[in-house]
C-alpha cells in the first residue's frame, strides 16, 4: 500500500512543487492538502494520511500547535516539520509538540523521500547529535532546565536502561553505544524499546527532547 502523505503549508507553489515530487514515487500518494493548521485538522477527521509533511509559519494555526493537536490523538499519523532555517525554534518546538523529525524546505527531493519512507516505518528522521546541538541551543526554554528529573516514568528504567538513554541523548548511534558499554547492537536496540516503552514515547528524538526537559541531560554534557 503507498504510503499516504498530506501536504501543509500556505504557499500554494510549495505544495505543488512536493506534491510533483511525490507524485512520481511509486510507493507515495498525496491524499489531502491544506493551507493552514485549522483546515488541516478538518481535513484529517475525515481523511486517512500516514504522514503530515507540516510547515510551521501559518495563518490562523500555527504548524506546532497543530502538530501538537494531531499528536495527542491515538494512532496520530506522523509529522515531519518543514522549516526553513535549520536549529530555529520551531524546530524545537515541534519536536517538543510531538513530531518525528524536522527537515528544511530546500532539502533535497532524495532526502525528503527517504525521511517520508523513515518516519512512516517508525524512525526519526532527525539524527540525535543534530537534535542534541537543537537542544543545547533552546535549554533554557525548557520548563525544567536545571532541575532534577520529574518524569515518573524515569524511575521504571533499568540502571543499563538509564545508561543507554542517557548516551542516546548524547547522540550516540546504537553501534557506538554497543562499543561503549560492551553489548551487541541486538542488546541496545532492545534496551532503547523497552525505553521507548516505559517512558511512552514514539522514537529517539523524543528520547533526547525528554532526557533535556528532565535534566537528565544538559546542555554541555551530563545532568
Amino acid at each position: 500500500m503507498a504510503i499516504r502523505v498530506m501536504l501543509v503549508d500556505d504557499q500554494v507553489l510549495l505544495r505543488t512543487g512536493f506534491r510533483m515530487v511525490l507524485a512520481a514515487q511509486p510507493d507515495m500518494e498525496v491524499v489531502a492538502e491544506a493551507g493552514d493548521g485549522v483546515e488541516a485538522l478538518q481535513v484529517l477527521g475525515a481523511t486517512e494520511v500516514d504522514v503530515v509533511l507540516m510547515d510551521v509559519r501559518m495563518p490562523k494555526l500555527d504548524g506546532v500547535e497543530t502538530t501538537r493537536r494531531i499528536c495527542s490523538d491515538p494512532n496520530p499519523p506522523k509529522v515531519l516539520i518543514l522549516t526553513t532555517f535549520d536549529l530555529d525554534e520551531y524546530a524545537f518546538s515541534g519536536l517538543k509538540a510531538g513530531a518525528s523529525g524536522f527537515m528544511l524546505k530546500d532539502v533535497p527531493p532524495g532526502e525528503l523521500l527517504a525521511a517520508i519512507r523513515s518516519v512512516h516505518s517508525g524512525d526519526a528522521v532527525v539524527a540525535p547529535s543534530t537534535t542534541r546541538r537543537l537542544l543545547d541551543r533552546f535549554a533554557p526554554l525548557l520548563p525544567n532546565a536545571g532541575k532534577e528529573p520529574q518524569h515518573k516514568g524515569l524511575e521504571r528504567l533499568t540502571d543499563r536502561e538509564r545508561e543507554v538513554m542517557i548516551l542516546v541523548a548524547q547522540g550516540l548511534s546504537n553501534g557506538e553505544i554497543a562499543a561503549r558499554l560492551v553489548l551487541s547492537e541486538a542488546t541496545v536496540k532492545t534496551h532503547v524499546g523497552r525505553i521507548l516503552t516505559k517512558l511512552g514515547l514514539r522514537d529517539r528524538v523524543q528520547v533526547v527532547v525528554l532526557a533535556y526537559e528532565t535534566g537528565l541531560v544538559r546542555a554541555g554534557g551530563l545532568g
